[in-house]
């Protein structure tokens, strides 16, 4: 038996342990739910919306929300592998979704394109991660690790990058005015302009 049914709404419900890998649901609102300890593994949310939802110590790693709208949603201690966050909806009227990504696993995920001003990522693993064309200004990318992620023609204008490590930002492909940079780290974005530093 599932837990939700398609086209329904659940207002503050709490779902705890649940198992739903590779299921799919379809015009489901979720408005102020909590999702704890559960495995979303490859389960496809189809039009479906979550609103000021919380999800801890859960498995959603290539989950798939085609035309699904997220505001508000806030993940911790999170596996979140392969989701390509381009097949969401994002509305133009907005720009601050008011995501919030701590302590996750993001590797290999997509966000080219968007515009998700204000984006919370603390803490979090994000290896080949492609963020090119998107706008993320006055985002909180702090303590992260970018191994091999994608950057170009990226808005990062005024992005706390502080302790986050292994990235690669090209400074004159991307925009990075008002950002912030360790002392350290910082270093790597001298490389791509062919400059020799001498200790």
């Amino acid at each position: 038996m599932e837990p939700w049914n398609n086209g329904e709404q659940y207002l503050e419900h709490s779902f705890d342990k649940l198992q739903l890998s590779e299921r799919c649901f379809k015009d489901i609102e979720f408005e102020e739910c909590l999702f704890s300890d559960c495995d979303l593994s490859g389960v496809q949310f189809q039009h479906c919306k979550l609103i000021n939802c919380k999800f801890e110590r859960c498995n959603l790693s290539v989950a798939h929300f085609p035309n699904s709208y997220l505001f508000g949603v806030s993940f911790q201690d999170s596996k979140l592998v392969g989701i390509d966050w381009t097949k969401a909806v994002w509305p133009i009227y907005h720009r601050d979704f008011e995501l919030k990504f701590q302590r996750c696993i993001m590797n290999d995920s997509s966000f080219f394109g968007l515009t998700l001003n204000e984006l919370v990522l603390d803490e979090c693993k994000l290896h080949d991660v492609d963020f090119r064309e998107g706008d993320f200004t006055g985002s909180t990318m702090n303590a992260c690790d970018f191994t091999h992620s994608l950057f170009m023609h990226t808005n990062l204008q005024d992005v706390d990058f502080s302790e986050s490590t292994n990235y690669a930002i090209h400074i004159l492909d991307n925009q990075v005015q008002g950002a912030k940079f360790t002392r350290y780290e910082a270093l790597n974005l001298l490389e791509y302009l062919g400059i020799e530093l001498l200790d």
